[in-house]
Parts: structure tokens; sequence; C-alpha cells
């Protein structure tokens, strides 16, 4: 059987983008079951309420939902369990200090799989206020605006 290439997304945290200011972001790994990774590749999940939290030096991903496999049997997962994070030692301690100073907080953005592994994408974010939100809102539309006018421009009609 060949081996599977490139990149196959799962799933997207896109309120996420909405909520949060996104500072930096990290791909990790995941430690999975096997019914996990096959409810995974039926493609299905949702990290809509997921975060990540660093409990004694480790990385930890809560509230992200993998239902059950359809298939499974007794060994089957229970779809909101706690599930490690691989991450480098070095990157676990940067996260720790950043996290300590006060209103920033791991959120996982995507799941996908990248050459047959799952991986996450990790952001360290802020969460934005209100006026912020509608801030981007407004800044999103105006852009548009532009963009249709400079086409409008392009093809010669004003």
């Amino acid at each position: 059987m060949p081996r599977e290439k490139g990149q196959k997304y799962i799933a997207q945290n896109k309120k996420a983008r909405h909520d949060y200011s996104i500072l930096d972001t990290y791909e990790v790994g995941l430690v999975l079951t096997g019914t996990e990774v096959k409810s995974l590749r039926a493609g299905r999940a949702s990290l809509v309420d997921g975060f990540a939290s660093i409990d004694d030096g480790e990385v930890w991903l809560q509230h992200v939902h993998i239902p059950e496999y359809v298939q499974g049997t007794w060994t089957n997962h229970t779809p909101r369990r706690k599930r490690k994070v691989l991450m480098h030692r070095a990157e676990i301690d940067k996260l720790l200090s950043k996290t300590k100073e006060g209103g920033l907080t791991l959120v996982p953005l995507d799941l996908y799989f990248k050459d047959g592994k799952v991986k996450a994408t990790l952001a360290l974010a802020k969460g934005k206020k209100s006026y912020d939100k509608r801030h981007d809102l407004a800044e999103r539309d105006s852009r548009r605006e532009i963009q249709k006018a400079f086409g409008r421009y392009v093809k010669g009609r004003r």
C-alpha cells in the first residue's frame, strides 16, 4: 500500500480567527487511539469549544470533539477526552511563559493529515473585544469594495 502524501484537512476552527487575535502558530502532533484516527479519516471532528492547557510541563488538548467510530466496539474512545499534544520542550517552555503573562491562550485552529499522520495547528491567541470584531468586519468589507471597484476599473466599466 503506498504511503499518503500531502495535506488533507479534517476540521477548521473559523470561530477562533473571529474571536481571537492570532499572535503565533505551531504545528503539533497528537497522541490518539486507533478508533479516533478512524473517525478522523471519515472526516468527523469539531474544534469549536477546544483549547489547550499546559499541565506539569505537558500540553493537553481539551474539549475537542471526535465522535465515536461507528464500527467501533467496546474499545471505542470517549468523544471529548483530554488528548496529549506532542511538542518540543523549548516550545512548551516558551508557551508556558507567554500564557503565564496573562490574557493569552492556546487555541486549536485546524486538524489535518500530513503524510498520513494527524497534525493540529495550535495558536497563541489573545481574545478580541467586541469593538475589535466590528472593526475587522468593517475593514474586510472595505477591502472587498476596493477590489470590486478595481475590477470594474480594469474592465473599463468604471
